[in-house]
């Protein structure tokens, strides 16, 4: 099993960006698929980005495409999401989750969440 602990949340002005970070302890991180989820008040999970266990495959919801950024450090054991140009429709609980490789499509490990509210 993997763990997961995503942090770099907070409270931004739009335009502005953040950098979320998500720490994995337990396991060889880099045998994980890893996504970013959000869910915004009252609003359905969405999978806002994604990145395969190589780090050579990256996919973006339209929502967020050439503003948010994936990318994973396995040396660190920690993948990251950089979001520019932040909206206060991106405010929402950002949480990460992990696959291990070749165990299908659904991500049963996943942290804790992370808040970012964006202002206007």
């Amino acid at each position: 099993q993997v763990q997961l602990v995503e942090s770099g949340g907070g409270l931004v002005q739009a335009g502005g960006s953040l950098r979320l970070s998500c720490a994995a302890s337990g396991q060889t991180f880099s045998r994980y698929a890893v996504a970013w989820f959000r869910q915004g008040p009252g609003k359905e999970r969405e999978r806002v980005a994604s990145i395969n266990w190589s780090g050579d495959s990256t996919s973006y919801a339209d929502s967020v495409k050439d503003r948010f950024t994936i990318s994973r450090d396995d040396a660190k054991n920690t993948v990251y999401l950089q979001m520019n140009s932040l909206k206060p429709e991106d405010t929402a609980v950002y949480y990460c989750a992990a696959r291990a490789v070749l165990s299908g499509t659904n991500y049963p490990y996943w942290g804790q969440g992370t808040q970012v509210t964006v202002s206007s």
